[in-house]
């Protein structure tokens, strides 16, 4: 069939149907619409590409699908509002916190099986036996840890609710909270800011373990494969090292 002449032109026609250049200019147009993989570039080697997105899921749902008529109307206007604002940005936020091989230690035998332990002056107490959790919503201090430190029990406020996590398998019921100020760094550049930390009275293995709670708060980032702790301060990055 592709030698015999070419139908699809007006007229007498010289060419065959496997020569028509109409036909060929087609199909290249309907294989370049339909996607054709292209050779690999060299900044990507093994050829994969950008993945090509087919579907896009959305998730709809929660407090937002139960909002009252006013409540709606009150979200529409905060939406409309829309007006040029001066960033409010939160203090020592200019500071960019980086890692590099100024900060690898001699030596990682076994990265991320060690846990990152600091020593925080808390109320003026250095702790040296700090657990930073990244996992952790909340801020623990021991019954123990807070008699050694010379703080009484009435200084605890009773507006607790149990959490999980700590005790396995158990739900945990802290004695109750205590805003307490932590300080880290040294003397020509430090930060100290005030947590609320839940105490709790079960056996201790840490001095305090300190969480996102306190991440946030200093706006600290962590680095469990040098066991290193940085975060903003007055006079530039404080770089906190493990005590283990």
């Amino acid at each position: 069939m592709l030698k015999k002449p070419c139908p699809y032109q007006r007229g007498p026609t010289k060419h065959t149907l496997e020569e028509c250049t109409v036909l060929r200019r087609y199909y290249t147009d309907i294989i370049t619409k339909e996607g054709v993989e292209e050779p690999p570039k060299d900044d990507d080697p093994l050829g994969e590409g950008f993945p090509k997105v087919k579907n896009c899921l959305l998730i709809f749902g929660g407090r937002a699908a139960r909002l009252t008529a006013s409540q709606r109307k009150r979200k529409l206007r905060e939406v409309y509002a829309v007006s040029t604002a001066t960033p409010s940005y939160l203090k020592l936020s200019e500071s960019a916190i980086t890692f590099d091989r100024q900060d690898h230690p001699d030596r990682i035998p076994n990265p991320r099986s060690y846990p990152l332990i600091v020593d925080p002056i808390i109320a003026e107490t250095r702790l040296t036996k700090v657990l930073m959790d990244g996992g952790s919503g909340l801020n623990i201090l021991y019954t123990e840890t807070l008699a050694l430190m010379g703080i009484s029990k009435s200084r605890l406020r009773n507006d607790t609710a149990p959490f999980h996590g700590v005790v396995p398998g158990h739900r945990a019921h802290p004695l109750g909270q205590i805003d307490l100020p932590v300080c880290f760094g040294t003397p020509d550049n430090f930060r100290q800011e005030v947590l609320t930390i839940d105490v709790v009275g079960f056996p201790e293995t840490y001095h305090a373990i300190l969480g996102r709670p306190c991440y946030a708060k200093f706006m600290a980032v962590p680095n469990y494969t040098y066991l290193k702790l940085k975060m903003p301060g007055p006079k530039g990055i404080i770089t906190v090292s493990t005590t283990s």
